[in-house]
């Protein structure tokens, strides 16, 4: 019987986006989604039976973020937004999710905003989900420490 005992606190998980923070006002729940949007390899087998695997090169992914809708980070995200639609690039910046309290790592060296978040008003105030992109998504899915 093992005794060791881990310790995951979500309040130890850090998101930045350039300048941007997004550790306060996040929503209950998932509030940070990391995916890569391609298998890394695709397998075909021959009518035969044998195997072979292709390796992809692409290595972009998604990072989705869950705010309250009340997050004044809500604002931060839209003026970059806004920068990005209306320049050339002025809204691309490094982006990473770090857990202070494990050792799992996703950084993208160029991330943007890849579309604003849905938006429904109701009796609570709900949230916002915004996606960013990268071309170059680098992970490591990591542990918890004791």
């Amino acid at each position: 019987m093992s005794t060791t005992l881990y310790t995951y606190a979500s309040d130890q998980v850090f998101v930045t986006f350039g300048p941007i923070t997004m550790n306060d006002g996040r929503d209950d729940g998932d509030f940070c989604v990391v995916e890569q949007n391609e298998d890394a390899f695709a397998l075909q087998i021959g009518t035969d039976g044998e195997a072979c695997r292709s390796k992809s090169n692409n290595r972009s992914g998604t990072i989705t973020i869950t705010l309250m809708a009340s997050s004044p980070t809500n604002d931060l995200l839209s003026a970059m937004y806004n920068v990005d639609i209306n320049s050339n690039g002025d809204g691309i910046n490094p982006m990473g999710v770090v857990d202070l309290s494990g050792t799992s790592l996703f950084a993208a060296e160029k991330a943007w905003i890849k579309k604003p978040p849905s938006t429904t008003f109701s009796r609570e105030s709900g949230s916002r989900e915004w996606v960013f992109e990268t071309n170059v998504l680098v992970q490591h899915h990591g542990g918890n420490a004791l």
